[in-house]
């Protein structure tokens, strides 16, 4: 059995990069095959929506079937098993007859194949590495960021090629190869009770140690499904909230941005290498972005920095969506892809930050739950907008309102939860005799209020 921030601990972090850029990466491409689906069934947008809609979501709703798998069989077998599912689902839906069987084959089938290569791949990393843990979380991300830079340009070059029936049945066979990755993870030590403390009670910038009571323990029902930290852990709410609301917006440019970019006479080939250059940035941008998030200033306030990274993610798309233009498309490609590098290296490690390694795997459960009702929902409301008024630029103006309000409510939030805990800590310290006051009549009166003791 291997120890945390041990040797192997690297090798098991190259697995976990191949896997996100295979499990990954591959729904960044379906934009590509977009157009030649929806022509092959004779689909509207909305039932053409549905496809990378049901990838996405299955890939983020299956974290409690997940959960369950690891911890019955381990990160391992869980891996190998996801990558067996994805090789069935997507040669499967080579064949498909009806845009139904692609939405059972490569939408059910491939994306829980998905889900089991992607969340256990992010759980084991929790468990590898301790005091390196968002420099892990980071360079991780960075395999999503090569998938995202490869898939689109093989993905043109297949379809080209071999149609998108031919593409999907080489990409069954290049998904089997998160089988080899998973067979890397084995088994690892339970991180010391010391280091758990430490991450179950992150301090605040202002000195006080957030609420986790109701983290310590999880069982039954909540260790797949973290219902008691929804409704009684500040923190958790406030961040499941925003970034569920998020997600309402923030897959919309990859699946749009190629069928965007050709309604409006650019070539598919540099439509392609749109997606590309996000995917090639986010590869120098991720590492950037967890040495950035590991600097002495952000000790506390991660949630702040990815809030920022949220909203001005959101306004990147009002470059897209008020310049058409191929320039255009390639300032709001550099935008996306540098605020997307942010929000993809803190999105797990915040999360860590706000439950402890402990409860992840229920609070992530749940987290991925909620986050895909919207992801699913997301979509197919877009292709509705363009079926309605055929215009793909009011998706980004969507894409935009979704994503930045989100980032506005999560700061704002988490601002306000920090100056009732300052308050509620400036109140516990003073001594009665200096804050209290008296009336004429003799009763005491206490500047704080019992509320704000409340958390």
């Amino acid at each position: 059995m291997e120890t945390p921030d041990g040797p192997w601990a690297w090798g098991v972090l190259a697995a976990v990069m191949l896997t996100q850029g295979l499990s990954l990466g591959f729904p960044s491409c379906i934009g590509i095959f977009y157009t030649d689906i929806q022509s092959s069934f004779q689909a509207s947008n909305t039932e053409t929506s549905w496809f990378p809609s049901i990838i996405m979501a299955v890939l983020h709703a299956g974290g409690p079937l997940c959960t369950i798998m690891v911890e019955r069989f381990g990160c391992r077998a869980t891996v190998m098993v996801g990558g067996l599912l994805c090789g069935v689902g997507m040669v499967t839906s080579s064949f498909s007859q009806t845009i139904i069987h692609l939405y059972l084959s490569a939408g059910l089938v491939g994306g829980l194949g998905l889900c089991f290569c992607f969340q256990a791949g992010i759980t084991v990393l929790g468990y590898y590495f301790i005091r390196r843990r968002t420099l892990a979380n980071s360079f991780a991300s960075v395999g999503s960021s090569i998938g995202m830079a490869l898939w689109p340009l093989a993905s043109q070059h297949l379809l080209e090629t071999m149609g998108w029936r031919g593409s999907f049945l080489l990409f069954g066979g290049v998904l089997l190869n998160c089988c080899v990755c998973g067979a890397i993870m084995r088994p690892v030590r339970t991180p010391e009770p010391a280091h758990e403390k430490e991450a179950l009670a992150p301090e605040a910038p202002n000195g006080i140690k957030h609420k986790v009571e109701k983290t310590e323990k999880g069982k039954g029902f909540q260790r797949y499904m973290a219902f008691d930290l929804l409704f009684g852990h500040r923190r958790y709410q406030i961040y499941s909230i925003g970034v569920t609301w998020m997600f309402l917006g923030f897959v919309l440019p990859l699946f749009y941005l190629v069928p965007y970019a050709t309604n409006n006479d650019i070539d598919e080939t540099n439509a392609a290498l749109l997606l590309s250059l996000v995917g090639f940035m986010n590869i120098f941008m991720r590492p950037v972005a967890g040495l950035v998030s590991q600097q002495k200033v952000f000790h506390g306030r991660l949630i702040y920095l990815f809030s920022v990274a949220v909203i001005l993610n959101g306004l990147s798309n009002l470059v897209c969506a008020i310049w058409v233009s191929f320039p255009a498309f390639l300032t709001y490609c550099a935008l996306y892809s540098i605020t997307m590098s942010f929000i993809g290296s803190l999105i797990f490690q915040v999360l860590m930050d706000t439950v402890g390694m402990k409860r992840f795997p229920g609070a992530f459960g749940l987290f991925t739950i909620l986050a895909s009702i919207t992801i699913m929902a997301g979509p197919p409301l877009a292709g509705l907008l363009v079926d309605i008024t055929g215009q793909y630029g009011l998706v980004f103006y969507a894409s935009s309102i979704a994503v930045t309000s989100s980032g506005l409510f999560m700061g704002l939030a988490s601002f306000t939860v920090d100056r009732r805990e300052a308050k509620a800590r400036r109140c516990s310290q003073r001594p009665t005799e200096a804050t209290d006051k008296k009336d004429n009549g003799g009763t005491i009166y206490s500047p704080c209020k019992q509320e704000d003791f409340v958390l």
